[in-house]
């Protein structure tokens, strides 16, 4: 379904990521694993390797570090060294877990809003000569059931993601004009990952479905099957039941 393609999965280390990356490359893909921990993408890429029928590549980046020249020179390597790119995948989140507006600081305003919707929204942008360069590019943006049914005590994250949200449509109406091109927000819902694990302490985890248990989703929408398709919103578990 990917061959040849070139795709960047963020947050590739652990959980959704990494499940994707695999799936990705099962398929195809050429991956390149974006992440903060190295040793993390480490194991993901010898994951890639031993499949024997793709490749990877390592470009850590940490987001709450991230600065406009940053994003440059990593979609410079990405030129330089791959010379395309066909589909982004952004999957790094960051919450503090749940809390009160009361005991939300400046500091955790920002670091939420940057990784959860301000990098993603200018790596897509810093990626989009490449991207226009390919015949069939697509880019995830993972959303939140929080982002759509604001509850309290999730605060700067529900906002961040609601915010992704109305980004998508934004771009996918700028981008009528290419064809070739297409956004949607991709809910993976609750799943048993390391994210779920922090945010739900007490929750028993081990039921919820696995990100394996969600690829298809992911594969459709960054696979040519969904070419045209843009702008929308998928509920990951509800695509995955019909």
């Amino acid at each position: 379904m990917l061959a040849d393609r070139v795709i960047l999965v963020t947050g590739a280390g652990q959980g959704i990521g990494r499940a994707a990356a695999l799936a990705y490359a099962e398929q195809g893909a050429t991956v390149i694993l974006h992440g903060r921990k190295t040793e993390k993408l480490e194991q993901v890429y010898d994951e890639i390797e031993a499949l024997g029928r793709a490749s990877a590549i390592i470009l850590p980046f940490d987001y709450e570090q991230a600065t406009e020249a940053g994003i440059t020179e990593l979609v410079e390597a990405i030129a330089s060294q791959l010379g395309r790119l066909d589909g982004i995948l952004h999957n790094a989140a960051w919450t503090y877990g749940p809390m009160p507006l009361a005991f939300h600081t400046s500091a955790h305003w920002q670091t939420i809003i940057q990784v959860n919707l301000l990098i993603p929204a200018m790596l897509t942008r810093a990626c989009f000569p490449l991207l226009n360069a390919s015949p069939d590019a697509s880019v995830i943006m993972t959303g939140d059931t929080h982002g759509q049914t604001p509850a309290a005590y999730w605060g700067a994250f529900a906002v961040a993601k609601a915010g992704v949200e109305v980004l998508v449509k934004i771009q996918a109406e700028e981008w009528e004009i290419y064809p070739n091109l297409r956004i949607n927000t991709l809910i993976p819902g609750a799943v048993d990952t390391p994210q779920r694990t922090k945010t739900h302490p007490g929750s028993n985890n081990r039921i919820l479905p696995k990100p394996t248990d969600l690829m298809e989703t992911y594969l459709f929408l960054m696979g040519p099957n969904s070419a045209g398709i843009t702008g929308k919103t998928f509920d990951c578990q509800k695509e995955q039941s019909a």
